[in-house]
């Protein structure tokens, strides 16, 4: 399992922004191998942190090779003070199986 963290600080976001990420979002929703996601924002900063989790890298891959993807990537200055990506190999993930999350897949007594 691979998650894709992205991390942005927000600037204005317009009519385009909102099309298009919806359509990302149907687009990853689409994908072989999604197996979810989940968002935070800091109100006081702006800042944002989107958590997509995939089965494989290949999947996440698919995603990042989506024209529509491509496309917000080369337009992201428009409405973005600036981001990050982290691409992560999820290789363990715990809790008491109370929340669902794409990660329970691991969840096991230590």
């Amino acid at each position: 399992m691979y998650c894709a963290t992205f991390i942005f600080d927000k600037k204005q976001y317009d009519d385009a922004f909102y099309l298009l990420d919806n359509a990302i979002a149907a687009a990853a929703k689409e994908t072989e191998g999604y197996l979810g996601e989940e968002s935070w924002e800091n109100t006081e900063t702006g800042r944002v942190c989107n958590v997509y989790y995939w089965r494989d890298l290949a999947s996440l891959q698919a995603l990042m090779n989506h024209p529509k993807h491509l496309e917000a990537k080369a337009q992201q200055a428009n409405w973005l003070n600036g981001y990050q990506i982290v691409i992560a190999e999820v290789v363990r993930a715990y809790g008491d199986g109370s929340i669902a999350h794409p990660t329970s897949i691991f969840n096991h007594q230590i």
